[in-house]
């Protein structure tokens, strides 16, 4: 008589649609959280060793948060399903013989072959090119940790007839791991609310952009600067001057009206220091700059802070109306 839950004893090998679904999900959401983690191992690396060629700031804040966003509810699905498929294998052996399982795990193990491969020719080709730095090696070693212990676990895999107690001790190793390098990332962009403070600081930043421009375009076209921020106001345009996006009140402003040396300050409070932002790097060497703006006048404290712009009348010479 047939085991109805051995059906490998008959010689049949299943594919039914449950086992084609929890074997795909198992490895989408495998290949899903070994991206995400080297993402955050690379952005780890930019933060401790940043690059000196990245003039300005490096902003890395949404690549971390994207993987830890990924790592959060992907590999929590990857550690549930691979425990139930383990489940299914201890009552039902012919679903770990089933043709999906051994496709993706060969697909699986062909992906990781090609990525150590690649990545230890890359590796070899930039120390023969003479650009070996620990930022570099740091990266292309998480690619090829994460590829070997793929590859490694799978290969051990494929071979058994039943689960081992290697992928117990494997998913409590690389759990503690992903929370540790999650928690981590924490430290490093800040809690919710301080990510919120700063894009309402980096919004102040932009108006103030934008009034400094529009500014100036005033000082070009009528030969002298605003006397108030409503004058820039313009119905035909469409421009608005911008208002704090969180107090609601207009910002300050205030005018030197001596044609000989234009100048004004522009004031806005801010949340934090732009210098100690946690996901902000700043190089020492300067931003270059484009259009006139250079990136790094817009650093602030936390508090009223004031930016005084005096108009070069050679790069902002007012518009010949004759023309």
């Amino acid at each position: 008589m047939i085991d109805p839950h051995n059906e490998l004893t008959a010689g049949v090998k299943r594919n039914l649609p449950r086992d084609v679904f929890l074997h795909l999900l198992a490895m989408v959401t495998l290949y899903w959280s070994a991206v995400s983690f080297i993402m955050l191992c690379w952005q780890y690396v930019n933060y401790f060793f940043p690059d000196v060629l990245n003039y300005g700031y490096y902003d890395f804040s949404g690549s971390i948060r994207f993987a830890v966003s990924s790592l959060i509810i992907v590999f929590p699905i990857f550690l549930i399903v691979s425990w139930f498929l383990n489940k299914i294998y201890t009552k039902e052996s012919a679903v770990r013989e089933s043709k999906i399982r051994k496709w993706l795990i060969y697909l699986t193990l062909f992906v990781a072959s090609l990525v150590i491969i690649g990545d230890l020719i890359y590796v070899i080709n930039t120390f023969l090119s003479g650009d070996l730095t620990m930022r570099f090696i740091l990266k292309a070693l998480s690619v090829l940790i994460v590829a070997l212990v793929i590859f490694w676990y799978y290969l051990d895999d494929v071979r058994k007839n039943a689960p081992s107690a290697l992928g117990k001790y494997l998913a409590v190793a690389s759990a503690v791991v992903v929370v540790a390098f999650i928690v981590g990332a924490f430290f490093i962009v800040g809690s919710p609310k301080q990510a919120r403070l700063e894009q309402i600081d980096q919004q102040r930043v932009n108006d103030l952009q934008s009034i400094q421009w529009q500014i100036v375009n005033y000082w070009q076209r009528k030969g002298a600067v605003p006397t108030a921020l409503v004058d820039l106001n313009d119905s035909i345009s469409g421009y608005t001057v911008p208002v704090d996006p969180e107090t609601k009140l207009p910002y300050e402003y205030t005018a030197n009206f001596n044609p000989a040396l234009p100048s004004f300050e522009l004031c806005a409070t801010f949340n934090s220091n732009s210098a100690k932002q946690p996901n902000v790097k700043s190089m020492p060497v300067p931003y270059p700059v484009y259009n006139g703006i250079d990136s790094q006048t817009w650093d602030h404290t936390a508090g009223r802070v004031c930016f005084k712009r005096v108009i070069d009348q050679q790069l902002y010479p007012p518009l010949d109306k004759g023309k």
